[in-house]
């Protein structure tokens, strides 16, 4: 951002949270001058009435006047918009700039809802590999939604904004905002950060409480300093007696001169200016004609960027051999789960007879991170293996809260490293087994979409349909646990480095306290390895002196390259000194060397439609 904008004039869209550039302009006031103008979609100002005239049920009536749009926080807060509600204060930056800004708020995206005839016209018209990805992207949105009223409840909100910035850029002398596709005006606006009364600090604000000065140098008893929403359930937000809430974090007011800024705003969307068209919004058009131009069009799709992939399943035949003990492996997808998984799948099945992987989806990664495990079992010639989505949150949080997962880093062998395996995973073959949003009627869905089959089975219909395959005597034999932290003289820290308040817990029961709870008082017998176990096998270098001597199969040299990635990481950068491999403390380093050198994988990294990691 910073070489772009230091190089000369530069124009800015905003169609998300406005945090990165907040934090640009706060860091750089002196590249200020540089920004010409900024663009952002967000806000809602003037916005209601989003429900059609004629319906009585077809939306909570509280809904239909509220300047917002959070779905689930309409009894705390009917004001804001996502965009503006993720960041408000560094919305407020933002806004309070100086810089030149035009906004189209929900009052204009509103208007222009995608319709039945647009969908259908759009269906007909894919010229391009990019109108085909769109058009695939919005059916699917509108065959998994989930009430039937698709048409009334998706905008062409990021679309929109970008039609109308460029529709206004055009012509370089348009002061008043003068384009095709949006109707403009100029509002005093600014955007609302802590509820009043200001000044009274009740633990909820971070830039005042416990600060003898405020933070950025804010002023004490100011627009800033007042409640802010702690989340979409807080109790001081709601009003008794009343489905609306008080709160108004996040919205786009409009108010005075003096207390805030001259903003161009878009009202509502123009109508087709050929009335005999299907096509009810000029910007319709427009939109299809653009992205269906030959012009500036993809250069491939997946099919013609890797001729000779084949979407092929590998499934292997065990029919002359004898199965060992069943396994159920419930991992959260951190970098350690992976390698366990890999050794787990090159023990014999004459040992091991791996039935099904459970994921966690409040761990070390995102749910989605579920495809890099579907590429792996691919790499494996393992496409039998059922792969089951657990859930999202801890048992007994709320399903929109991060009680516990929030103190997982989103970098720093986080998040953001674990989705991405550090970068290596885009390396893997790439499974025809993927995640999908499609849907079955057999499993509760209001109807199917174009392929049902394909639908992401659940971890309990993953166990369901283990536990029907096995004898019916059968019963769980053996719970191996990685994790826990058991006190001794030494007195050890735990894992959880990121709440300092926390000293003696180990993440993997800290993710969730409850379940583990429930799964330590079973019945069932359990092998537990703690934290101080995993700490004595997880040195980098003595499992990369190993694998360095080991056999180059496409898994060993995957192992390689991405523990030696990590040692690098983890020496190079204190944000990553925390990190160890833990999981693979469940069976002796020698026997983990030992399993990488043989039983290679079914196919790798020459395939020609992936990288090769050798």
């Amino acid at each position: 951002m910073i070489d772009t904008i230091s190089a000369g004039p530069t124009t800015v869209f905003l169609i998300g949270s406005h945090t990165n550039f907040a934090l640009f302009l706060m860091t750089n006031p002196h590249l200020k001058k540089y920004i010409q103008h900024i663009y952002i979609m967000g806000g809602g100002v003037r916005s209601k009435d989003r429900c059609p005239n004629n319906s009585s049920t077809s939306c909570i009536p509280q809904q239909c006047a509220d300047c917002g749009n959070l779905v689930d926080a309409y009894a705390s807060n009917p004001y804001a918009e996502f965009n503006i509600f993720e960041d408000p204060f560094a919305a407020y930056q933002v806004f309070h700039s100086g810089i030149p800004i035009t906004l189209v708020p929900l009052d204009a995206t509103n208007t222009i809802p995608i319709n039945e005839q647009f969908f259908m016209a759009f269906e007909q018209q894919q010229d391009t590999y990019e109108a085909q990805y769109c058009f695939q992207s919005l059916k699917s949105i509108h065959d998994t939604h989930s009430d039937n009223q698709f048409y009334m409840n998706f905008y062409m909100w990021d679309s929109f904004t970008a039609g109308v910035a460029v529709s206004i850029m055009r012509n370089a002398d348009n002061f008043n905002g003068e384009n095709e596709f949006a109707e403009m005006e100029y509002l005093n606006l600014t955007v609302v950060t802590s509820n009043k009364p200001y000044g009274i600090y009740d633990g909820s604000n971070p830039f005042f409480d416990g600060r003898a000065i405020p933070k950025f140098s804010l002023q004490k008893d100011g627009v800033h300093s007042g409640h802010v929403q702690t989340g979409l359930q807080d109790p001081f937000c709601f009003v008794p007696g009343s489905n609306k809430g008080k709160c108004k974090d996040g919205y786009t007011k409009e108010v005075t001169v003096s207390e805030g800024v001259r903003v161009l705003v878009a009202k509502k969307a123009k109508p087709n200016q050929d009335v005999q068209s299907p096509l009810n919004r000029e910007f319709f058009k427009c939109f299809l004609d653009v992205l269906n131009l030959p012009q500036q069009s993809g250069r491939f799709n997946i099919s013609r960027q890797f001729p000779y992939y084949r979407e092929t399943l590998y499934m292997p035949d065990f029919t002359n051999r004898s199965l060992g003990k069943p396994v159920v492996f419930d991992m959260d997808m951190s970098a350690g789960d992976f390698l366990a998984l890999t050794y787990l799948l090159k023990v014999p099945v004459e040992i091991i007879d791996l039935k099904g992987i459970l994921v966690s989806g409040n761990g070390w990664a995102n749910a989605a991170t579920v495809d890099v495990i579907y590429d792996v079992l691919h790499m494996m010639g393992r496409d039998d293996i059922l792969v089951g989505l657990g859930n999202i949150n801890a048992l007994g949080t709320p399903s929109l809260g991060c009680k516990y997962v929030n103190a997982i880093p989103l970098g720093s062998g986080g998040l953001l490293d674990s989705d991405t395996l550090y970068g290596l995973a885009r390396t893997l073959p790439r499974s025809p087994r993927r995640y999908t949003a499609d849907k079955s009627v057999k499993f509760g869905a209001p109807r199917n979409t174009d392929h049902p089959e394909l639908r992401q089975p659940l971890a309990m219909e993953v166990w369901q349909s283990i536990t029907r395959a096995l004898n019916p005597n059968d019963k769980i034999m053996n719970v191996y646990v990685v994790g826990g932290h058991i006190l001794d003289e030494c007195d050890e820290k735990g894992s959880v480095f990121t709440v300092p308040s926390n000293k003696y817990a180990e993440f993997n029961m800290f993710l969730d306290p409850v379940a583990a709870k429930k799964v330590i008082e079973s019945d069932l017998p359990i092998t537990f390895i703690p934290l101080s176990a995993q700490r004595k096998v997880s040195s980098f270098e003595s499992i990369l002196k190993h694998l360095k001597l080991a056999g180059k199969t496409p898994e060993a040299l995957f192992a390689y390259h991405l523990l030696s990635l990590m040692q690098e990481l983890q020496q190079q950068h204190q944000a990553y000194h925390h990190m160890v491999i833990e999981n693979l403390s469940t069976s002796p380093n020698i026997h983990w060397m030992q399993a990488f050198q043989t039983h290679s994988g079914h196919i790798f990294g020459r395939n020609p439609w992936c990288g090769f990691l050798g």
